[in-house]
């Protein structure tokens, strides 16, 4: 065909650097992953069973498309209570198919053609695409193991241009476990009022921190007004597959994030949406098992990095060690490829998730204890050999 049927946009895109390895794994016997992001828990059983039942009883039709407002108002009784930030459930918040598709409707609802959005990085692999896929121009702004990896305002400060418009951040992160503290977020606060900005917060992994608190973002002093709040079910209570989450904003705002689901998703699945009430009402014993067991095995995969001479950061959210890999020569792709080929283990280069993440790797501690330590004793080899 002489004639380009795809739109330029979409054939820049650069694929996801955590793709790439994940066909290689597939192909492959006996590999211990750390790379794939999903927590190996399956869904806690009385969720399960919500599901079920709601399946069962014959709710396999379309909700509104903001969807259940017993789930809007679960939601916001939980943002209420833990974090002291108030959404009406009839407007302000807004049912979706994960934050996958939160995030692509408030790309595509704010930005105009070639507006900026600043996107602390590293982050997960879909912020930049997401922007690029709605006209806009990502403006990458590296963050540094110096200062954990949290984003600093006076860096924030010198990249806003005039045609800056958003800042989109994600604490705790993906994928270097940071959590940033209130202090630290109301520095970024005073930058985003200062220059009337908006601040998508997706706050994904809230519920999964270790010996500190999460901040969220919409309930710092006037930051309600210019937030974009994500979150979702997927990490906390290990319903990847239910493709469930939401997005908490004013009415002004929400109602252009609405009108992009509603032409694109109509609304999230029904009987998802049933077990996600049950979810965020009744789970918080389950997560804090699952976040035991996190913790249990972050200081396992922390301290055994270490150990191996892998300088690595100590995560306080999320499920993913951040190791320095710069003491064995090698870039990261080249060390994730070696490491797959020579030991069967899957890590995934922190270049592929954007400015800040070369000469480190993702490990994901989302895997059962016994495989970290057989993943330990494998990398243990390989830095005999190239450390």
């Amino acid at each position: 065909m002489n004639k380009q049927y795809l739109a330029e946009k979409v054939v820049n895109l650069k694929p996801s650097g955590i793709r790439k390895f994940f066909d290689i794994v597939a192909t492959m016997q006996d590999v211990i992953s750390l790379g794939i992001g999903e927590p190996d828990f399956a869904t806690p059983n009385p969720i399960l069973e919500v599901g079920v039942r709601s399946l069962k009883s014959g709710a396999t039709h379309y909700t509104s498309n903001a969807g259940r407002i017993g789930l809007r108002q679960a939601i916001a009784e939980f943002l209420n209570t833990h974090y002291g930030v108030d959404y009406h459930p009839a407007d302000e918040i807004l049912i979706t198919v994960g934050v996958s598709e939160a995030l692509y409707a408030t790309m595509t609802a704010l930005l105009n053609p070639g507006e900026e959005v600043v996107i602390a990085t590293p982050c997960f692999v879909a912020y930049q695409a997401e922007v690029i896929l709605a006209g806009g121009v990502p403006v990458e702004l590296p963050t540094r193991v110096d200062d954990k990896f949290v984003l600093r305002a006076n860096d924030l400060e010198a990249a806003i241009t005039p045609q800056t418009k958003a800042l989109l951040i994600g604490y705790p992160n993906n994928p270097t476990g940071a959590v940033a503290s209130r202090e630290e977020l109301l520095e970024i606060a005073k930058v985003a009022e200062k220059h009337d900005l908006i601040v998508i917060s997706d706050e994904l992994y809230d519920q999964l921190i270790y010996g500190v608190s999460h901040v969220c973002f919409a309930s710092l002093p006037n930051m309600r007004e210019r937030t974009i709040l994500l979150g979702g079910f997927s990490k906390n209570y290990a319903m990847t597959g239910w493709r469930i989450g939401f997005a908490a904003a004013p009415k002004e705002l929400l109602t252009g994030l609405a009108r992009v689901h509603q032409y694109t998703i109509m609304c999230a699945p029904t009987m998802a949406q049933d077990a996600a009430i049950e979810a965020i009402t009744n789970g918080a014993t389950e997560v804090e098992i699952m976040r035991n067991e996190y913790d249990r095995r972050r200081k396992l995969i922390v301290g055994g990095l270490n150990e191996l001479g892998l300088p690595t950061f100590e995560p306080r959210g999320a499920f993913y060690a951040f190791p320095n890999i710069g003491v064995t020569g090698m870039d990261d792709e080249l060390f994730a490829q070696r490491l797959l080929d020579e030991e069967k283990v899957a890590v995934v280069p922190g270049s592929a998730f954007g400015a800040g993440g070369e000469g480190f790797v993702r490990c994901s501690y989302a895997t059962a204890y016994e495989k970290i330590e057989e993943a330990l004793r494998r990398i243990k080899s390989f830095m005999r050999r190239h450390g």
